[in-house]
Parts: structure tokens; C-alpha cells; sequence
């Protein structure tokens, strides 16, 4: 059984990436990482990420193949980029079980040990997205039209942390739910731009009837939205008061990571781990080319990391 983690991510998003994988690492030195690029910039991002371990998903053909029938199947105008979907590369890819992750997300604490809900269930998410409704996912056409029932649309979820196992569908029932999708643009809530996952959810919840959400289990689950204001920071990590229990992670969906942003401080120590933080830190456009000293001091930022 072959367990690992997925990302995809280009040279836009290199600094939310190191500060990821940072933090990935200071609590799993071991899992192995697969990244997907998210469009052909993706040089710089792959050499900063390789001292950590993260190898490149092997046929980038498929990927892009997958992306081309995207277009082919929505046409234009459906959603601002089919890039969006190359998640969907997750499922054909080499891990039996996996766990997919956006690169604006902190993790605090060895993340993979989650798989271990597969031994019941399919699919894994974590989150409280339901609680919102189907904003962002879904509109009142799929219950009038009885796509979903009440019940269905209790399994909505974030599409930025997920997990789930290969070989459940196959390349063409992808397609068929993809085309299932583009005759029915009226199904989903795109009135955010959140683009990828309302498709997402209705791949999901269409296909996989083992789902779960972790946050269902007994006692309940810490919350993970940067924009929810009752986290406290305890030493590295951040404590949800509502639940008094540690969070597992955090995701700064729909936030821009910048100074002044919401738990800036703890985005800010990951992504400085074992370097010397700035005066002035800020996201920055990709300069040019990479330090090699830079990567020198992250090599043994990395061998301090292990056992």
C-alpha cells in the first residue's frame, strides 16, 4: 500500500509553498510529496521543493490531456481556468491512498496519519464548509431537480484538503460527471469564482458514497478557515477555543497571505523555520533565479529535521 501526498502549485505561489512544506516536515519527515504543476511555470517552484523530498508527477502528458478535454468538455466561459481541475490528476496517479492539499495551508501535525479513516470510508474531508449551506458549491437547482437530497448536500466540502484512494472511477466516468456538469451550469454557485470546487463536490458526492468528514467523528474537530477569528496561538501552533483542541491545520482559503492578514504570525514562523525572518516580510513576485546559498541553508534546515 503506497500512501503519500499531492500538491499542485507553480512559481506564482513559491512562498506559500516553502512555508507548506516547512511545516509539513517539521512534523513528517517522511511521507513523500508529488506536485502537479499548475501550468507551465513551474521550474523555480520544483527546485526549491526537491530538498524537501517532493518529486514530480511522472506523465505530465496525462495531466495536460486531462486539462485539454476540460476545455474540450466545458468550452469557454464555463469557469476562469480548467487549470483549476489538475487535481483531478490525484486519482490516477501512483499513491494507493492519498491525501490532496493546497499549498495555502499549514499543517501542525503529521497530517498522513488521517489515511487511517480509509480503512472505513473512500473519501475524507475536514472542514466545516457545510455549515455555510451550499455557498460556493451548489445552487437550489440540484435540490429541485433532485439531483441531491438534504441529506447529500450535508457532505459539502472544501476542496483544498482531501483524501481518498485510487482506482474508484475510471478516466471516462470522470469525463461523463465532467459532461454531466457542463449541461447543467445552473447547478452550481460560481458567484465567488470558487471554480474547481463546486465541480469538485458534485464529482464527490455523484461517485463516492463513503464519505467522511472528520469533523463528524466523536468529540467533534477543531475549525481550519483563517478568516474564523477564535483561534489562539499556543507556541507553534493555534488552539480552537470553541473545541479547546489543537488545530490539525489551517487553510487561508479565499485570504491573501500578506502582512496585516489573519494569523500572519504563524504563517510568517513557518515560513521562516530555521532561517532568520526578515525585518519587512511580504509575498513577493519570483525573483529571477534561486540563491544557491539559500538552498544550501535549507538542506540543512531539512538534515536537522531528521531523526
Amino acid at each position: 500500500m503506497k500512501r503519500g501526498i499531492y500538491i499542485v502549485a507553480n512559481d506564482k505561489v513559491l512562498e506559500q509553498t516553502i512555508a507548506f512544506l516547512k511545516s509539513l516536515r517539521h512534523y513528517d519527515a517522511e511521507t513523500p510529496v508529488i506536485l502537479i504543476p499548475f501550468d507551465a511555470n513551474y521550474q523555480r517552484v520544483l527546485e526549491v521543493t526537491e530538498p524537501f523530498g517532493v518529486t514530480l508527477f511522472e506523465d505530465l502528458d496525462f495531466v495536460d490531456d486531462l486539462c485539454l478535454k476540460l476545455h474540450n468538455i466545458f468550452g469557454k466561459g464555463f469557469f476562469n481556468t480548467p487549470n483549476k481541475q489538475r487535481k483531478q490528476a490525484c486519482w490516477f496517479g501512483p499513491f494507493d491512498e492519498f491525501l490532496y492539499i493546497d499549498v495555502d495551508i499549514i499543517v501542525f501535525e503529521k497530517i498522513i496519519e488521517n489515511l487511517s479513516y480509509l480503512e472505513d470510508y473512500d473519501f475524507l474531508c475536514c472542514d466545516y464548509q457545510y455549515t455555510n449551506g451550499t455557498k460556493n458549491v451548489f445552487t437550489s437547482k440540484v435540490l429541485e431537480d433532485g439531483v441531491f437530497t438534504e441529506d447529500d448536500l450535508q457532505d459539502v466540502f472544501n476542496s483544498g484538503w482531501w483524501a481518498s484512494k485510487k482506482g474508484l472511477f475510471s478516466l471516462e466516468d470522470l469525463y461523463e460527471t465532467f459532461a454531466e456538469c457542463a449541461e447543467h451550469p445552473d447547478y452550481f454557485d460560481f458567484s465567488q469564482k470558487t471554480t474547481d470546487q463546486p465541480i469538485f463536490n458534485y464529482l464527490v458526492l455523484k461517485r463516492i458514497q463513503r464519505r467522511f468528514n472528520l469533523v463528524r467523528r466523536p468529540g467533534k474537530a477543531p475549525g481550519s478557515w483563517a478568516r474564523s477569528p477564535h483561534f489562539q496561538r499556543e507556541g507553534d501552533r493555534l488552539i480552537d477555543t470553541k473545541t479547546g483542541q489543537p488545530l490539525q491545520y489551517l487553510h487561508w482559503a479565499g485570504v491573501r497571505i500578506e502582512p496585516g492578514c489573519p494569523y500572519w504570525d504563524i504563517w510568517e514562523h513557518y515560513r521562516y523555520l530555521g532561517e532568520e525572518t526578515p525585518e519587512r516580510t511580504a509575498i513577493a513576485p519570483p525573483t529571477p533565479s534561486i540563491s544557491r546559498q539559500w538552498l544550501d541553508r535549507l538542506k540543512q534546515f531539512l538534515k536537522g529535521l531528521q531523526p
